[in-house]
């Protein structure tokens, strides 16, 4: 397992090391990244709206609650919007990404292996890094800062409509005790999150679908393991991240 999981992270780390290199070697696959910004982020925009609402909903609720009980309820917008800009937001829209776009990758690249178009593409002389990787790489990064963003305002508004419209707190102290705690470095510190979970989730997906093997049944492999993966390095890497930002 030792030995299977160290071959697996090499093979990541080379196919990393690959991408990197093909990104600033012309031609530059315009036209495709943009079509994969589409795919990867506009399309996702709908489920993260969802998300965000009713997350900041149920943080709002369960914070207004607990800090009833010591006359604490004016702090429910300052938790409101640190937990999303510096946890929840990126977090939870990597997840949403990884489930929804991740696993797209993985059987997109996975069918092409199976079906010998990504070895047809290496007899035309065309590299499948550059054609196929790059740009999803690329979108995935760029992207998922934007999708923050909207999850980070939605959430934030979707803590507002409980704490003022529901509890009765005044607007003018939610959204005061909501910004004026909120410091530049932790919407920037949520947004470099966000831009290291696309590059993770699109390498990883990229290359369980790039290198993936037995016809039907090993697609079906490759996106379960994808998303399984793409999983657990988002909240793995969110400590070190986390605990790296704060020193």
């Amino acid at each position: 397992m030792i030995i299977r999981f160290t071959r697996g992270l090499g093979s990541i780390l080379i196919l990393l090391a690959e991408t990197f290199k093909e990104i600033l070697l012309p031609p530059f696959e315009v036209k495709n990244t943009l079509k994969q910004m589409l795919e990867i982020g506009v399309k996702s925009v709908p489920v993260v709206i969802i998300t965000a609402i009713f997350t900041g909903m149920v943080l709002a609720l369960q914070t207004f609650t607990g800090f009833k009980r010591f006359g604490a309820e004016a702090l429910v917008g300052t938790v409101v919007s640190l937990s999303l800009t510096r946890e929840m937001g990126p977090v939870l829209t990597g997840l949403i990404v990884a489930g929804r776009a991740g696993a797209a990758i993985a059987a997109e690249l996975g069918t092409m292996r199976v079906t010998e178009q990504i070895d047809a593409l290496e007899t035309l002389a065309t590299s499948p890094v550059k054609y196929l990787i790059v740009p999803r790489f690329i979108a995935a990064s760029l992207m998922m800062p934007s999708l923050t963003i909207i999850a980070d305002f939605l959430g934030i508004l979707g803590g507002y409509a409980i704490a003022v419209w529901l509890y009765g707190m005044s607007s003018a102290l939610y959204w005061r005790r909501a910004w004026n705690y909120l410091e530049m470095s932790d919407i920037l510190g949520g947004l470099a999150k966000a831009c290291f979970f696309g590059a993770a989730i699109a390498i990883v997906c990229c290359y369980r679908g790039f290198y993936t093997e037995g016809g039907a049944e090993g697609v079906g492999k490759a996106t379960t393991g994808a998303v399984v993966i793409s999983f657990m390095t988002i909240l793995i890497s969110d400590y070190f991240l986390t605990a790296w930002l704060l020193t």
